[in-house]
């Protein structure tokens, strides 16, 4: 009777490690998806922020472009 208890407790303990370990590497690829979409919103941040500083630009001095055409 005590050996059927052991290997059921010691394989209900593999189960819960198994699925432990899968919510964690679950939320470790979560984690790492987040990492990068937010490596991605920061970068389009920064393109955006520059092509507002060159459409600030162009407004303060239109003929500029212009100029350096010439």
């Amino acid at each position: 009777m005590t050996f059927f208890m052991i290997i059921g407790a010691i394989a209900i303990t593999g189960i819960i490690t198994d699925h432990l370990q899968k919510q964690a590497k679950n939320k470790r690829k979560a984690i790492k998806e987040e990492y990068e979409l937010e490596k991605l919103k920061h970068e389009n941040f920064l393109l955006e922020t520059e092509k507002l500083r060159l459409q600030l630009d162009h407004r303060h001095h239109p003929d500029s472009d212009h100029k350096r055409l010439s």
